[in-house]
């Protein structure tokens, strides 16, 4: 089965060390979930690149795509060879990516109210171009169903890109895509935006609505964070925590996140971080049951 989330990932820091005086003595190797050359790499890249600088020592990525290394994956798999709390030590918040539902320009509709009561009053008219039912888009697609008392049709794509050419011709009529893919569409007027997933308006995008503001408490959003095998030495957390937060807040650095799609607040704490893995565990676990999916 493909990954749960698109977005959603962590970068594992695997430090070899005997002392966390001396850290870093060696190479450190950044496992990645996701392909060379994808935008979670090149955020990976861009942020690796800042870290080396400023621990003194050669940081290599490691591109390992797949399910299995997602922390999220516990929602939709009925085993994993690691416990994604037990195992990990968080480090640092990099970044989140909200999406966008965007609908075509013969949607009679601007709002996410304004589509649940069209969605009502017209069954079975609109369709969602998704990437599965158990990856991202067909899961927030599920969800907002749930949430919204609608009933649209999911229908799913091997390809996101085949999905937009589908949307942008009127074959499905919405879909939901992350700030990189639907910036273009929104600035071109061919998708129109109805609402964000985050929980506050998009930087940049304030004149979208929050999905949340239709309907409260609504916030899905893919994020980057770094965490270290468990019984990583604390000095060696807090340090790397620090020079993240540093990278992090530098404007130039927020802003080239941005350009990608992903928004940072800095580093946060490895408490703040790790108390907000253990939410996002505990929330996608209920909308998977919720939308009925079965792990496999």
């Amino acid at each position: 089965m493909k990954t749960l989330f698109r977005s959603l990932l962590v970068a594992a820091l695997l430090v070899p060390v005997a002392h966390a005086q001396t850290w870093p003595a060696r190479p450190i190797r950044m496992v990645v979930s996701f392909a060379a050359g994808s935008a979670p790499d090149i955020v990976c890249r861009f942020v690796s690149d800042r870290l080396s600088r400023a621990v003194g020592q050669q940081i290599v990525v490691d591109n390992r795509p797949g399910a299995g290394n997602m922390v999220a994956a516990q929602t939709a798999y009925k085993t994993l060879p690691y416990d994604p709390l037990r195992d990990f030590a968080p480090v640092a918040m990099i970044a989140k990516g909200p999406f966008f539902v965007l609908a075509h320009p013969s949607v009679p509709v601007k709002t996410m109210a304004e589509l649940a009561a069209y969605d009502k009053a017209n069954p079975g008219k609109l369709a969602y171009a998704t990437d599965g039912p158990r990856n991202f888009t067909g899961m927030m697609a599920a969800w907002l169903n749930k949430v919204g008392g609608m009933n649209i049709l999911a229908v799913p794509y091997a390809a996101m890109p085949l999905g937009i050419q589908d949307t942008l011709a009127g074959r499905t009529q919405l879909i939901i895509l992350a700030v990189p893919a639907a910036a273009p569409r929104i600035r071109s007027g061919e998708l129109r935006p109805l609402g964000a997933s985050f929980a506050k308006r998009v930087p940049g995008y304030e004149s979208v609505p929050a999905i949340a503001e239709t309907f409260p408490g609504f916030e899905l959003v893919g994020w980057f964070a770094l965490v270290a095998p468990a019984g990583t030495p604390r000095a060696i957390v807090q340090r790397v925590n620090g020079e993240m937060d540093r990278i992090l807040k530098d404007p130039d650095a927020a802003k080239r996140l941005a350009g990608l799609g992903f928004f940072t607040e800095g580093a946060g704490t490895p408490e703040a971080l790790g108390e907000f893995i253990r939410a996002e565990l505990a929330k996608w676990g209920g909308i998977v049951k919720d939308i009925g999916i079965q792990p496999e």
